[in-house]
Protein backbone atom coordinates (compact mmCIF):
# COMPACT_ATOMS: atom_id res chain seq x y z
CA UNK A 1 0.00 0.00 0.00
CA UNK A 2 1.36 3.23 -1.09
CA UNK A 3 1.46 5.99 1.91
CA UNK A 4 -2.01 8.47 1.71
CA UNK A 5 -1.86 11.37 0.06
CA UNK A 6 -3.77 14.70 1.40
CA UNK A 7 -4.59 16.96 -1.40
CA UNK A 8 -5.09 20.59 -0.07
CA UNK A 9 -6.94 22.34 -2.77
CA UNK A 10 -6.67 25.71 -2.05
CA UNK A 11 -5.96 29.58 -4.07
CA UNK A 12 -3.37 31.89 -2.70
CA UNK A 13 -6.02 34.83 -3.27
CA UNK A 14 -8.76 32.58 -1.20
CA UNK A 15 -9.61 34.42 1.96
CA UNK A 16 -10.88 31.31 3.54
CA UNK A 17 -7.69 29.47 2.49
CA UNK A 18 -5.61 32.44 4.51
CA UNK A 19 -7.97 32.01 7.48
CA UNK A 20 -7.09 28.00 7.08
CA UNK A 21 -2.91 28.66 7.11
CA UNK A 22 -2.23 28.15 11.19
CA UNK A 23 -4.41 24.58 10.30
CA UNK A 24 -2.81 23.21 7.11
CA UNK A 25 0.71 24.45 8.54
CA UNK A 26 -0.24 22.00 11.73
CA UNK A 27 -1.39 19.02 9.51
CA UNK A 28 2.15 19.37 7.31
CA UNK A 29 3.50 19.25 11.18
CA UNK A 30 1.67 16.43 12.19
CA UNK A 31 1.42 14.06 9.47
CA UNK A 32 4.93 14.52 7.85
CA UNK A 33 5.99 10.99 8.53
CA UNK A 34 2.26 9.46 7.86
CA UNK A 35 1.62 11.23 4.22
CA UNK A 36 2.03 13.00 1.71
CA UNK A 37 0.50 16.57 1.64
CA UNK A 38 0.37 17.90 -2.03
CA UNK A 39 -1.28 21.48 -2.93
CA UNK A 40 -3.50 22.27 -5.96
CA UNK A 41 -4.39 25.57 -6.93
CA UNK A 42 -7.37 26.28 -7.52
CA UNK A 43 -8.15 29.15 -9.94
CA UNK A 44 -10.48 31.12 -7.20
CA UNK A 45 -11.32 34.04 -9.78
CA UNK A 46 -10.48 35.39 -13.23
CA UNK A 47 -11.55 38.53 -13.50
CA UNK A 48 -9.92 41.09 -16.82
CA UNK A 49 -11.97 44.18 -15.54
CA UNK A 50 -11.12 46.29 -12.63
CA UNK A 51 -13.18 45.42 -9.45
CA UNK A 52 -16.33 47.93 -9.22
CA UNK A 53 -17.02 49.23 -5.63
CA UNK A 54 -19.78 47.22 -4.77
CA UNK A 55 -17.34 43.98 -5.60
CA UNK A 56 -14.57 45.23 -3.73
CA UNK A 57 -17.65 45.94 -0.44
CA UNK A 58 -18.44 42.39 -0.80
CA UNK A 59 -15.15 40.71 -0.70
CA UNK A 60 -13.71 43.04 2.03
CA UNK A 61 -17.07 42.09 4.08
CA UNK A 62 -15.61 38.37 3.29
CA UNK A 63 -12.33 39.37 4.80
CA UNK A 64 -13.86 40.47 7.96
CA UNK A 65 -15.64 37.62 8.24
CA UNK A 66 -12.33 35.84 8.06
CA UNK A 67 -10.52 37.94 10.35
CA UNK A 68 -13.19 37.53 12.94
CA UNK A 69 -13.41 33.98 13.15
CA UNK A 70 -9.72 32.93 12.46
CA UNK A 71 -7.97 36.11 13.91
CA UNK A 72 -5.63 36.06 10.75
CA UNK A 73 -4.07 39.44 10.00
CA UNK A 74 -5.66 41.66 7.34
CA UNK A 75 -4.50 45.41 6.45
CA UNK A 76 -7.62 46.08 5.11
CA UNK A 77 -6.62 50.21 4.57
CA UNK A 78 -6.41 51.19 0.94
CA UNK A 79 -6.70 46.89 0.32
CA UNK A 80 -8.21 46.22 -3.24
CA UNK A 81 -7.48 50.05 -4.47
CA UNK A 82 -9.28 51.33 -7.39
CA UNK A 83 -8.37 49.58 -10.92
CA UNK A 84 -7.59 46.34 -9.13
CA UNK A 85 -8.10 43.23 -11.46
CA UNK A 86 -8.87 40.48 -9.31
CA UNK A 87 -7.14 37.47 -11.28
CA UNK A 88 -5.61 34.90 -9.15
CA UNK A 89 -4.31 32.95 -12.55
CA UNK A 90 -0.73 34.69 -12.17
CA UNK A 91 -0.10 33.84 -7.99
CA UNK A 92 -1.48 30.44 -8.87
CA UNK A 93 1.22 30.11 -11.50
CA UNK A 94 3.74 31.94 -9.60
CA UNK A 95 3.37 28.73 -6.97
CA UNK A 96 3.59 26.01 -9.44
CA UNK A 97 6.86 28.11 -11.33
CA UNK A 98 8.65 27.73 -7.96
CA UNK A 99 6.92 24.14 -7.46
CA UNK A 100 9.31 23.42 -10.35
CA UNK A 101 12.35 24.70 -9.60
CA UNK A 102 12.69 23.67 -6.20
CA UNK A 103 9.34 21.76 -4.60
CA UNK A 104 10.33 22.35 -1.33
CA UNK A 105 9.42 26.24 -1.69
CA UNK A 106 6.09 25.38 -3.27
CA UNK A 107 4.04 25.67 0.50
CA UNK A 108 6.87 28.40 1.84
CA UNK A 109 5.73 30.48 -1.83
CA UNK A 110 2.01 29.95 -1.36
CA UNK A 111 2.35 30.94 2.55
CA UNK A 112 4.29 34.03 1.42
CA UNK A 113 1.83 34.99 -1.56
CA UNK A 114 -1.14 34.83 1.35
CA UNK A 115 0.74 36.99 3.96
CA UNK A 116 1.72 39.88 1.45
CA UNK A 117 -1.75 40.05 -0.08
CA UNK A 118 -3.33 40.03 2.96
CA UNK A 119 -1.57 40.96 5.89
CA UNK A 120 1.07 44.01 3.81
CA UNK A 121 -1.42 44.64 1.26
CA UNK A 122 0.75 43.83 -1.84
CA UNK A 123 -0.75 43.59 -5.54
CA UNK A 124 0.34 39.66 -5.61
CA UNK A 125 -1.23 39.76 -9.00
CA UNK A 126 2.04 41.61 -10.55
CA UNK A 127 4.98 38.88 -11.92
CA UNK A 128 7.48 41.99 -10.35
CA UNK A 129 5.78 41.58 -6.68
CA UNK A 130 5.74 37.71 -6.90
CA UNK A 131 9.31 37.39 -8.11
CA UNK A 132 10.62 39.42 -5.01
CA UNK A 133 8.87 36.84 -3.04
CA UNK A 134 10.51 34.08 -4.64
CA UNK A 135 13.60 35.72 -4.37
CA UNK A 136 13.17 36.42 -0.77
CA UNK A 137 13.17 32.46 -0.57
CA UNK A 138 16.17 31.96 -2.39
CA UNK A 139 14.81 31.66 -6.25
CA UNK A 140 16.82 34.14 -8.28
CA UNK A 141 14.29 36.55 -10.24
CA UNK A 142 16.36 35.51 -13.64
CA UNK A 143 15.49 31.91 -12.75
CA UNK A 144 11.82 32.77 -11.55
CA UNK A 145 10.75 35.04 -14.02
CA UNK A 146 11.54 33.16 -17.43
CA UNK A 147 10.27 30.11 -15.92
CA UNK A 148 6.94 31.93 -14.76
CA UNK A 149 6.16 33.31 -18.23
CA UNK A 150 6.49 30.00 -20.22
CA UNK A 151 4.05 27.94 -21.71
CA UNK A 152 4.96 25.17 -19.77
CA UNK A 153 3.83 26.80 -16.27
CA UNK A 154 0.89 28.24 -17.64
CA UNK A 155 -0.42 24.72 -19.19
CA UNK A 156 0.68 23.31 -15.69
CA UNK A 157 -1.20 25.70 -14.11
CA UNK A 158 -4.46 24.85 -16.27
CA UNK A 159 -3.73 21.12 -15.48
CA UNK A 160 -3.97 22.56 -11.54
CA UNK A 161 -7.45 24.06 -12.58
CA UNK A 162 -8.47 20.80 -14.37
CA UNK A 163 -7.76 18.64 -11.08
CA UNK A 164 -9.65 20.78 -8.87
CA UNK A 165 -12.67 20.17 -11.12
CA UNK A 166 -12.04 16.99 -11.81
CA UNK A 167 -12.18 16.06 -8.01
CA UNK A 168 -15.29 18.09 -7.79
CA UNK A 169 -14.15 20.58 -5.53
CA UNK A 170 -16.30 23.76 -5.53
CA UNK A 171 -15.27 25.72 -3.09
CA UNK A 172 -11.71 26.37 -1.05
CA UNK A 173 -9.65 25.33 1.01
CA UNK A 174 -10.91 21.55 0.43
CA UNK A 175 -8.90 18.59 1.70
CA UNK A 176 -9.63 15.51 -0.13
CA UNK A 177 -7.52 11.63 1.12
CA UNK A 178 -6.05 9.54 -1.27
CA UNK A 179 -5.65 5.93 0.02
CA UNK A 180 -4.57 3.91 -3.20
CA UNK A 181 -7.34 4.97 -5.63
CA UNK A 182 -9.74 5.63 -3.01
CA UNK A 183 -10.04 9.46 -2.49
CA UNK A 184 -12.30 10.52 1.02
CA UNK A 185 -13.58 14.12 1.20
CA UNK A 186 -12.07 15.03 4.33
CA UNK A 187 -12.88 18.38 5.09
CA UNK A 188 -14.41 21.42 2.75
CA UNK A 189 -14.24 25.11 3.84
CA UNK A 190 -12.46 27.06 6.75
CA UNK A 191 -12.82 24.24 9.72
CA UNK A 192 -11.12 24.18 13.32
CA UNK A 193 -7.73 21.66 13.36
CA UNK A 194 -9.49 19.76 15.84
CA UNK A 195 -12.28 18.59 13.21
CA UNK A 196 -9.89 18.06 10.52
CA UNK A 197 -7.96 15.85 12.31
CA UNK A 198 -10.64 14.01 13.72
CA UNK A 199 -11.95 13.68 9.84
CA UNK A 200 -8.26 12.17 8.85
CA UNK A 201 -8.18 9.94 11.82
CA UNK A 202 -11.19 8.27 10.97
CA UNK A 203 -10.53 8.05 7.48
CA UNK A 204 -6.92 6.43 8.26
CA UNK A 205 -8.65 4.04 10.43
CA UNK A 206 -11.50 3.03 8.17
Amino acid sequence: MNAPILWYFADPMCSWCWGFSPVIESLRDAYRDRMNIALVLGGLRHETAPMTAAGREEILHHWQQVHARTGQPFRFEHALPEGFVYDTEPACRAVVTVGGLDPALTFPLFKAIQSAFYAEGRDVTQPGVLADLAAELGVARDAFLPAFDSDAARAKTQAHFRQTRQAGVRGFPALILQQDAQLTPVSSGCQPLDAVRAAIEACLAA
